[in-house]
């Protein structure tokens, strides 16, 4: 009667990775709310711990809204910023703390490493006050594309700050321009690379000065990039000047002998109030409640995008069928009164049709069904190969 079964080796099996990108375009707009006065946009979540603050792609009450990213910021330990006189300054050291464990490890003697400017974990500069900007996982996938990554942000310094997009007459813009082949493996939390900040008008800072490090013209390490986390860690000099008496660790051009956007700027103003002081961000960082600071941040983005990535694993099953298999039908109804119904004579070769492939376990199990578009005719005088296909 019909063989049930057939062994499959190898030489039958294939495995393939195939990656599906998607554009993510976040625009300014979407992120702060169409710079909408502070308090009233509905897409944007506070709460009560006041550790972060959460972005949706409507507003959060909604059925239908999804939550697109969080921000929030910290600073370490080692920090000249960190003071028990700050606001808030437990939270900001448990944030950067626990952020930095789960991105960037411990070091040989158990101490939680800080966020590296380069990927060197053995020396160079620690960037130790940050802001991070955690993604969902609806938005990344499986991961950020290396290489897709840009985020422009408003660094206009004006002594009033608007909420009509006016901050964006000056922009910086990070990218990870080496991230799709000078990543770096050293993180238990996958690959991550380098963010490498350009400005929209003038240059950055000098080589050598404070946190960011030129990397050829015009562009200088400003962060890092977690593909797989799907977290961006932006460096707190992103927002200072160097040469800025009030901020010497900056990145930003000195706004003394060559000013960012027209000569009535001075430093740029990180803060939400309509008419506030020359203040860093760093005086932000520190005085100011993490809600406060990811309410000015988000209205400092002109533009996100990037690619996200999803990984489809495929086995591809070879389910070859020789001349002598399956001939026989399986099915008790393929015989009436001990004969096969599909022969009229004892000469007439068996016939049988193919309708579906059921792969087994080693111990007979049925793992997956695969059902052909119709039957497909198999005799004596026919060899027949059939392509599984089984993603994951």
């Amino acid at each position: 009667m019909a063989t049930i079964y057939k062994t499959l080796t190898d030489a039958d099996k294939k495995t393939t990775k195939t990656l599906l990108h998607e554009a993510i375009p976040l625009t300014g707009s979407i992120v702060s709310g169409t710079y909408a006065d502070a308090g009233t946009e509905p897409n944007i979540k506070n709460y009560s711990h006041g550790m972060f603050q959460s972005v949706y792609d409507y507003p959060y009450l909604s059925s239908s809204s999804n939550q697109i990213l969080d921000i929030t910021c910290g600073y370490s330990t080692g920090s000249q910023l960190s003071s028990s006189a700050n606001t808030q300054n437990d939270k900001k050291l448990n944030i950067y703390n626990q952020m930095a464990q789960v991105l960037m490890g411990h070091d040989s003697s158990g101490k939680i490493r800080e966020f590296d400017e380069d990927g060197d974990l053995t020396g160079g500069r620690k960037m130790k006050e940050v802001f991070f900007i955690n993604f969902s996982r609806l938005l990344t996938k499986d991961e950020i594309k290396k290489g897709s990554f840009s985020l422009e942000l408003g660094v206009s310094g004006s002594e009033s700050f608007l909420y009509d997009g006016s901050v964006h007459n000056t922009r910086i813009k990070l990218t990870d321009a080496s991230g799709s082949d000078g990543y770096f493996v050293n993180s238990p939390a996958g690959e991550y690379g380098v963010l490498f900040a350009s400005s929209s008008y003038t240059t950055l800072g000098a080589d050598g000065i404070g946190y960011g490090t030129a990397q050829g013209s015009g562009s200088m390490r400003a962060g890092l990039i977690f593909y797989q986390a799907g977290v961006v860690v932006l460096s707190g000099s992103i927002f200072n000047l160097h040469g800025n008496s009030g901020s010497s660790h900056g990145i930003l051009h000195d706004h003394v002998n060559g000013r960012l956007g027209n000569t009535e700027y001075g430093p740029p103003v990180l803060t939400t109030d309509a008419s506030p002081p020359i203040i860093s961000s760093d005086a932000v960082l520190t005085g100011s409640t993490i809600q406060t600071f990811a309410h000015a941040l988000r209205n400092r983005i002109y533009n996100l995008s990037f690619n996200n990535t999803t990984e489809l694993n495929s086995a591809i099953y070879f389910c070859r069928v020789n001349h002598n298999d399956f001939n026989y039908s399986a099915n008790p109804t393929y015989l009436s009164g001990s004969k096969i119904r599909v022969k009229e004579n004892t000469l007439d070769s068996p016939v049988s049709y193919i309708t579906t492939v059921g792969l087994y376990s080693p111990n007979n199990e049925l793992l997956a069904v695969a059902k052909l578009s119709e039957p497909l005719k198999k005799t004596p005088e026919s060899e027949v190969t059939i392509r599984v296909r089984l993603d994951y």
